[in-house]
């Protein structure tokens, strides 16, 4: 029987998924890897997409213009929770299955967007650089226990944060469109508008999807909705900040900073102005790479493939 065929676009899957791997190689498959070490482009895609059976995806973009280069493709499956970088109409017309992985990363991405806001609450980036040019600034700080915390968002990701706030003793609030007023309650979370996220936190942190809905929300109008110094963090996608808009809050002193892994254009551009802030923190998209997530999504997309072309139902199926 000839091998199917998989193509892992998630980078050091080698090095990173061995169990994953090992279902697929099991399972007969030949793999074919991402050795770029960033996204794949479409021109790139398309040169190797020809005679794929299944993806492992990671955060190339997947559209009809791709799914007509790849008439043997049966399944996608996304290598995390976000499918904003997939069609999923296109791909249910080109009868594609496509699966993701809720939840995994929940603790990785939780942890990141705690690095992240207390870096910017003690400016640690920018002491660390003052200090080693032998300078000795003493600036004061707020701590934790007296901050609002304002949550885009109330998913899984969102909850892990607000259990791992507790040791700071924040007050916790937090925005959904569909609100789980209990679990919030036992988290000590307060379920509020949107408005009052803007009007109350002295620290928003985004952990909504990317949707039309969702574009650009952190913008001009709602940034002069803010607290004067309001810090802000993103782990979630980056096109839910207008970058010029924060540009423009960060120059004014609007926004007291910034903390994001996510970006409108990946990889970056280093001339964009929001690096002339010394409060403006970046790490390129990280917040999901650990050794524990890598495996665990290994395991679950690779199952999800292999269930595709043995006929059987996947989990976490979304078309």
């Amino acid at each position: 029987m000839k091998k199917k065929k998989v193509l892992v676009t998630v980078t050091n899957y080698s090095k990173y998924c061995g169990e994953g791997k090992k279902i697929l190689e099991d399972g007969g498959c030949e793999i074919i890897e991402n050795r770029k070490g960033r996204p794949l482009s479409a021109d790139e895609l398309k040169t190797i997409i020809g005679e794929v059976d299944g993806v492992v995806a990671g955060v190339d973009t997947w559209n009809d213009e791709i799914f007509s280069h790849a008439p043997n493709l049966k399944a996608i499956a996304r290598f995390g929770v976000g499918v904003d970088n997939i069609d999923l109409q296109g791909a249910k017309r080109h009868g594609i299955v496509v699966c993701n992985s809720p939840g995994i990363n929940s603790s990785a991405v939780a942890e990141q967007t705690i690095a992240l806001m207390l870096s910017l609450v003690r400016a640690v980036p920018r002491l660390n650089s003052s200090i080693r040019k032998g300078e000795w600034q003493r600036p004061m700080f707020h701590e934790m226990r007296s901050r609002t915390v304002g949550l885009l968002g109330f998913g899984a990701i969102a909850r892990n944060v607000a259990v791992r706030l507790r040791g700071f003793s924040p007050r916790v609030i937090a925005y959904d469109k569909y609100p789980d007023v209990e679990r919030a309650k036992s988290l000590g979370v307060e379920m509020v508008s949107l408005e009052q996220i803007f009007e109350l936190s002295d620290i928003i942190s985004i952990h909504l999807p990317a949707t039309e809905e969702t574009h650009h929300l952190i913008c001009r109008g709602n940034i002069k909705k803010m607290k004067d110094g309001v810090l802000i963090v993103n782990t979630a996608r980056g096109n839910i900040v207008n970058e010029n808009d924060l540009a423009e809050a960060l120059q004014n002193g609007k926004i007291g900073g910034m903390g994001t892994d996510v970006f409108e254009t990946e990889p970056v551009d280093l001339k964009s102005q929001l690096f002339r802030f010394d409060n403006y923190i970046a790490t390129p998209h990280v917040s999901a790479e650990t050794f524990e997530n890598c495996e665990e999504t290994s395991i679950v997309t690779a199952r999800a493939v292999m269930d595709v072309f043995t006929g059987k139902e996947p989990e976490n199926r979304l078309i």
